[in-house]
């Protein structure tokens, strides 16, 4: 199967291992990759930030970028597959835009909803000794509905045991300017995840999007934590 990947702009300036680590297990799926270089920011922190207009001309180069084939389109990180999905509505009123937006967002998937649904896999192949806390992204979990197939995967993992943990679901507090307008209340937020995290002593916290997993890594981090923070990408291709 061709598939484009969307690397992200987290991904490719923070975290570049998870898109390496998530192409790598695409390919050993059976898709071959295509990475179309003009692809750049989906525009994510104008729009959280209200800025919707300014974001404009990055919703329109990426529409413009992945309208040049017909092929799925993958991204490891769920916040910004839902902001792309929502391009129909901010264009709407702007020319043909809005159509060719939606066309675009209809492609686009998560790599863990991909996996699961499209390429109907749940076993990797992949193995990883110990326990894990997952902790699901509100842009998974929330925005998207892609709740059951991280697990899946996770759950296939030989040698992997997931641990529950109090307010699973709760949000970690990054919430993309959120954590940069209300500082104090997301400060809040992140310590009481790690806490909860900290409280079952897991080997490795895992996550499906890296704005959350910098998140309450860093705060693992300034804890002193052992627990290692890892993409699920970087899971499936654990051997």
């Amino acid at each position: 199967m061709n598939v484009n990947f969307y690397a992200t702009c987290i991904g490719d300036a923070v975290r570049a291992n998870v898109a390496k680590q998530s192409v790598l297990l695409l390919e050993q799926l059976g898709c071959d990759i295509t990475f179309l270089e003009r692809q750049t920011c989906c525009g994510q922190p104008a729009i959280n930030g209200g800025y919707v207009k300014s974001a404009f001309p990055a919703m329109k180069n990426l529409i413009e970028t992945f309208e040049v084939n017909d092929y799925p389109i993958v991204a490891p990180a769920g916040s910004c597959v839902y902001a792309i999905k929502n391009y129909g509505d901010y264009l709407k009123g702007d020319g043909d835009w809005a159509a060719r937006a939606q066309r675009v967002a209809d492609r686009f998937y998560d790599l863990t909803d991909f996996i699961v649904n499209q390429l109907n896999v749940t076993n990797v192949g992949a193995k990883l000794p110990g326990k894990a806390v997952y902790h699901p992204s509100c842009s998974l979990f929330r925005k998207l509905n892609i709740q059951h197939e991280p697990i899946a995967l996770l759950e296939a993992v030989e040698g992997l045991e997931l641990l529950p943990i109090a307010n699973q679901t709760t949000c970690c507090g990054f919430g993309g300017t959120f954590s940069v307008k209300m500082a104090e209340i997301s400060g809040e937020m992140v310590k009481e995840k790690a806490a909860h995290i900290e409280a079952v002593q897991p080997d490795y916290l895992i996550g499906a999007d890296v704005s959350c997993l910098i998140n309450i890594g860093g705060r693992l981090h300034r804890e002193g934590s052992p627990i290692k923070v890892m993409h699920i990408a970087e899971v499936l291709m654990s051997r």
